[in-house]
Order: C-alpha cells, then sequence, then structure tokens
C-alpha cells in the first residue's frame, strides 16, 4: 500500500530569500565606500538608508522586531517598525546593517550586512536586555553541550564527539574584559582560543560550520545578534544555548518586570520558533565565511550566504552589479561616496 503525503502550504513564500538578499546587498554596497574610513556612524548610516529603501519592497508584511533600535540609538529600522511592500506573508524581521560597524571603520575582517525573516510571533521578545550569554555549536555537537555544564566540561564533549585531544578544540570568543574569567578557564583546558574583536554573528555561524576552524563559539554577546544567530543556526541544524545576562541593577529589574526568569535556558527553538525562517548575510569586508565588497570600474562584486531552515537549504551567491545600470531604476546611490575630509 502507499502512502500519500499531503503539502502543507506555508506562509512563507518559498522564493523570498531571493528577495531578502537584494537587501543586503545594497546594505554591503553602501556600507563598502566607508570600510577604513573610521567612521562607525557614516558607514552603519549609509547601509541603513540603503536597507531601509530595498526592504520596503520586498512581498511581505513585517515588522522589525530585532533592529537597530535602543541600543544603537539608530534613527531607521528600529523595532516595531513596519517594512515591506505590504503584501505577502505577515513576518517577524530582524536586520543588522552592518554587524561590526568597528570591523568596517577599520578594515577589519567579518563585516556582514545581515537580515533574517521568520512568521509572524516566531522571534523572542529580549525585553530590553540587550546581551546573553551563548554557547553556539554545529551539528555534531548539538546534543552534547549544556550552557550549564561549565567551559571545561563542555569542552570535554566537544573534544570526545571530535575524536581529539581538548587541545584540538577552537573555541570563539568575543575579546572583551568580561571575558577575562572564561579565557582562564578555556586556557586551563589546554583548548585554543579564537578571539574576534566584533562581529559575533559570524563567530556564531562559524563555529556551527563544519569546514570552519572553530568548534564553539562561548560568551557574553548582543542578545539582538543572538536572536538573528539563532535563525542561521536553524537553518544549519546548529545549536544555540542562551541566558540573558543584564548589564546592571536597572537591566536586571527590567527583565524581571518583564516576567523572564534569568536562570532559564533559551535554546535555539525559544529564540526563534518554528521551522520556516530564513537568514541572509552579504560580506562589507572579507573574512572566513564570505568576501567583501570589491569595487571595480563601473562595478562591484558581492558574496551572499542564504539560508532557509524549512528546506536545510544554503545557497553562496557570488554577484556582479553594474552601478551605471542600477542607477537608472535603484533608489539607492550605490556610486555615492562619503566626501572627503576638507583641508
Amino acid at each position: 500500500m502507499t502512502t500519500t503525503r499531503t503539502r502543507t502550504p506555508q506562509n512563507l513564500d518559498r522564493n523570498l530569500a531571493l528577495d531578502l538578499v537584494r537587501v543586503t546587498e545594497a546594505a554591503a554596497m553602501a556600507a563598502g565606500r566607508w570600510v577604513g574610513r573610521g567612521d562607525k556612524e557614516g558607514g552603519d548610516g549609509a547601509a541603513v538608508d540603503a536597507m531601509r529603501k530595498l526592504i520596503n519592497s520586498i512581498p511581505m508584511r513585517g515588522v522589525v522586531v530585532i533592529g537597530e533600535g535602543e541600543k544603537d540609538n539608530a534613527p531607521m529600522l528600529f523595532n516595531g517598525e513596519e517594512v515591506g511592500d505590504g503584501s505577502g506573508p505577515e513576518v517577524d524581521v530582524a536586520v543588522d546593517p552592518i554587524d561590526g560597524t568597528t570591523l568596517m571603520s577599520k578594515g577589519m575582517p567579518n563585516a556582514l550586512a545581515v537580515l533574517a525573516v521568520a512568521e509572524r510571533g516566531a522571534m523572542f521578545d529580549p525585553s530590553a536586555v540587550f546581551y546573553m550569554e551563548k554557547l553556539a555549536v554545529g551539528p555534531m555537537y548539538a546534543d552534547v553541550v549544556d550552557i550549564n555544564a561549565g567551559v571545561a566540561e563542555n569542552i570535554r564533549r566537544i573534544a570526545k564527539i571530535k575524536g581529539s585531544d581538548v587541545a584540538e578544540v577552537t573555541v570563539c570568543v568575543l575579546d572583551r574584559p568580561r571575558h577575562d574569567d572564561l579565557v582562564n578557564q578555556i586556557r586551563r583546558t589546554g583548548a585554543g582560543i579564537r578571539f574576534i574583536s566584533d562581529g559575533d554573528i559570524a563567530g556564531a555561524i562559524a563555529a556551527a560550520r563544519g569546514e570552519s576552524d572553530v568548534d564553539v563559539l562561548m560568551g557574553v554577546g548582543g542578545t539582538p545578534e543572538g536572536i538573528t544567530a539563532a535563525c542561521a543556526l536553524k537553518c544549519m541544524g546548529g545549536m544555540m544555548q542562551a541566558k540573558l545576562w543584564p548589564k546592571d541593577a536597572e537591566e536586571r529589574e527590567k527583565a524581571l518586570a518583564a516576567g523572564h526568569d534569568l536562570d532559564r535556558v533559551l535554546f535555539t527553538d525559544d529564540l526563534v520558533t518554528g521551522d520556516n525562517c530564513f537568514f541572509v548575510a552579504t560580506g562589507v569586508t572579507s573574512g572566513d565565511l564570505l568576501r567583501g565588497v570589491r569595487y571595480r570600474a563601473g562595478g562591484a562584486y558581492t558574496q551572499s550566504i542564504v539560508m532557509r531552515s524549512k528546506s536545510g537549504t544554503i545557497r553562496v551567491i557570488d554577484s556582479y552589479h553594474r552601478l551605471e545600470k542600477l542607477a537608472l531604476y535603484s533608489a539607492v546611490d550605490f556610486d555615492g561616496r562619503p566626501l572627503a575630509e576638507q583641508e
């Protein structure tokens, strides 16, 4: 007897990811003109402006759940802003026009333009708690790690599954004073450390990629970045575990007043529920994940990664953009350049 499976229509159009990549490409090309100029605000502003113009052409009824917002004091793409052209599915949207503004401003690796989309109500509401303790791994280690088990125990578990000594385990850590104790704990195990100065979305993705030299991301980073990275990890079959980390007594009181249990472990499925989300990123500066924007006479090359959790499909897209053609119809001035400082 043959069993016929009934196909269930999805709320999110399967081609939406290829529309979304146009948005991150626009943000990356706008920010690319600011790489190495030492102006975080100028580059971020250019990326925000480009992203906002392009995102409103996408066939969706989106609400920004993870935006620039209060944490970055940004004027656009704020939490609660409605985006999209008003047609299509109702969705939650997470935006980070530049994950790694310092990296962009200094011309350092791994700055990304990032966008994630999930069904309405799927993304976790952090309620003004801007930081969380994170543990991120790929599919190979998803079933063995436990954020409450401690640093040394998790490294031992990873080494066992990897079939190696702990000295061959590499931990990705944001280079921050708050991580001094974490760094000491990692070094006492004999494991290696890959420090990153900014951009822990890229760090979490690196931990989840089988071809990466990084095995796990540990430490405290931004809550918005954690939720956005959880969308990527869901697409990749990886695991995010997190605990809210109020930075001071005032933020702690806000968290408790909002009903958060600060001892609760938030898993990937808590940070983004369901199984129908998209994650899209375009490189601003070249790094381990993607190549950055490269300008040539009359054009620009970009590289993007596009993922969907429902299908598990991951695409890497190399694009060439003829700027004179884009100038004829695009609302974004991709050829615009920041004004040089006056003598």
